[in-house]
């Protein structure tokens, strides 16, 4: 629905727009002077977990996401909150307090926000970071030959399901709650902090740092969230104008996740995904149908989805999982062909 309506929308022409919506990036980025961009993003929503701290934790993580998965430093939060007029305001200040805990391990502060009386309580944070203009790392981008990365398993979505029905079982739980309290910092500062190993002689011609995605060139990035694994790889690859092949067997799945998808604890989210994105998608005989759903799964705070060239995509694994991030490999970039995503076994 809103694919729709932003295609009817008047375009605004602004020299200084780097990144817009137009292919559907995960944070706008606007160039101030010749060294830095602001990077802007947005997100907040109705709680997934019962306890209100966390909650706090998980809506901070994922607001911060987007703006990891452009390659920025976050800087500065506005918080969001809608909080029902009876409600208990000790609630309040534990969401907010967990909010907060993720906000200062980012680095992050939060300089104010924005409160309403609503019946259906939401929380997130408008969150600016700042980026070089010639760093930014967008979903467009990606080259036949790269190899996709990805930085967590799915799952998030069917076990918060499960969650709201009160069928969670407590190690399904604690898996989920881990992942979505995970932030994308390391994963982000692992790709583009300054590395020390290569930069040039002092004095050189060339003074210039170079970063560690100029030692594994990282062509595209994007987070999984609300669109699921499919949904993004679709931004993906469209923006890029190239087609993706997705390995079943090599993509991480949460615990429990399966099973959820087994006893049918489906988001509306998910099938809404499959709906938009399943058209493009053509899969390899054998792939069973809950490993088939569990692609389009909507993710809260989900991981980041890499497009590196082929050849460096074991270095750059390698320095992830040594930095603690559970990088794993999980396809490939072709030349644009038909399907325009390949999910094999």
């Amino acid at each position: 629905m809103l694919d729709a309506v932003l295609g009817k929308l008047a375009r605004q022409q602004d020299p200084n727009v780097l990144v817009g919506f137009d292919h559907a990036d995960d944070a706008g980025v606007y160039l101030l002077t010749p060294e830095t961009a602001l990077v802007q993003t947005v997100d907040f929503f109705t709680p997934i977990v019962d306890d209100p701290y966390t909650f706090g934790q998980i809506a901070a993580t994922n607001s911060l996401s987007d703006v990891y998965a452009m390659g920025g430093k976050p800087l500065t939060a506005l918080a969001l909150v809608c909080f029902p007029e009876k409600a208990d305001v000790e609630i309040l200040e534990r969401i907010l307090a967990g909010g907060l805990s993720k906000m200062i391990e980012a680095g992050c502060t939060v300089v104010g926000g924005h409160s309403i009386r609503d019946e259906e309580m939401k929380f997130g944070y408008s969150v600016t970071g700042v980026i070089h203009p010639k760093r930014v790392l967008a979903n467009q981008g990606a080259q036949p030959g790269d190899k996709l990365l990805f930085t967590k398993a799915l799952g998030t979505g069917v076990i918060s399901t499960a969650i709201k029905k009160g069928v969670a079982r407590q190690e399904w739980i604690d898996a989920a709650v881990k992942s979505m309290t995970t932030l994308n910092k390391t994963a982000a500062e692992v790709i583009t902090r300054v590395s020390d190993a290569v930069q040039p002689p002092r004095g050189s011609a060339n003074s210039e740092l170079r970063t560690t995605s100029d030692c594994f060139p990282v062509h595209a990035l994007t987070d999984i969230t609300g669109f699921g694994l499919i949904g993004h790889a679709r931004e993906m690859a469209l923006a890029s104008n190239v087609s993706l092949v997705l390995h079943t067997a090599k993509i991480p799945v949460l615990l429990g996740a399966l099973d959820c998808i087994r006893a049918d604890y489906i988001p509306g989210g998910l099938k809404a995904n499959r709906e938009f994105a399943e058209c493009v998608v053509e899969y390899e005989s054998g792939i069973s149908e809950e490993v088939k759903t569990i692609l389009y799964d909507p993710q809260t705070a989900g991981g980041l989805l890499i497009a590196v060239a082929g050849n460096d995509s074991v270095g750059l694994t390698q320095g992830l999982q040594a930095a603690g991030v559970p990088a794993i490999e999980i396809g490939k970039v072709l030349p644009r062909t038909k399907p325009l995503i390949r999910v094999a076994s």
